[in-house]
């Protein structure tokens, strides 16, 4: 049997429109446990970058800004929240300025490095945790009990997100492949596939057959 007091951390990367965020909360729920979106305390800081006027070319003046953000972050599955400065963004963080200045966010070495000690602090406080992101198998949590890395056909990613944000699909296709193109080739913490991942294609799954197939895998975890 599992060890009831042993943690348990799921880590779930891939690229934007690979389902992560579905299925990582639903995992969560079917778990009892905790999920953390690591993804919007990334676009939680580009909020706060652009609230203050900061250029996007200035990595010194972006890490002042994440340095001096307070972020709040709710955990709970059913309903994750996230608040800058006391301020709920849930919604702001999701809109087309925010998710065109993420990657230039998020690739500045200084805001990975403090945002990667605030992931792992609130993983550590948690008995079960699902944490989804671009780095987790490989950067915030390579110890975690189960890595999974989701995959989509670019064209069915596009086509599920644009269609999450009512956008056109060709315009949403191209900001995908810079998002790709960005995050996977930035100097610190690319989106890569950890080596001992389980890799699933999700372009031909429905949601409820992929959160099945990460059941049974986790069903041999805490046997």
């Amino acid at each position: 049997m599992h060890d009831e007091g042993r943690q348990l951390v799921v880590a779930v990367d891939g690229p934007s429109g690979s389902g992560k965020s579905t299925i990582s909360r639903r995992v969560a729920q079917a778990l009892n446990a905790r999920y953390l979106d690591t993804g919007a305390m990334y676009r939680a800081v580009t909020y706060a970058v652009l609230r203050d006027g900061v250029d996007l070319r200035d990595a010194v003046k972006i890490a002042a800004v994440a340095e001096g953000v307070h972020l709040t972050i709710g955990t709970d599955p059913a309903a994750p929240h996230i608040a800058v400065d006391g301020v709920p963004v849930d919604r702001e963080i999701r809109g087309a300025e925010v998710t065109g200045a993420v990657s230039a966010v998020s690739a500045v070495p200084a805001v990975r490095a403090l945002l990667v000690a605030q992931q792992r602090q609130i993983i550590a406080e948690a008995e079960r945790i699902v944490v989804e992101g671009r780095d987790i198998g490989t950067v915030v949590a390579p110890d975690a009990d189960l890595k999974v890395y989701l995959t989509a056909d670019a064209a069915e990613r596009a086509r599920r997100r644009s269609s999450e944000n009512a956008t056109n699909q060709a315009a949403t296709a191209a900001d995908l492949a810079r998002r790709d193109r960005l995050d996977s080739t930035r100097a610190a913490d690319p989106l890569r596939q950890a080596e001992d991942a389980v890799v699933l294609d999700t372009t031909t799954l429905g949601i409820d057959e992929v959160v099945q197939r990460l059941q049974h895998m986790l069903d041999k975890v805490m046997a």
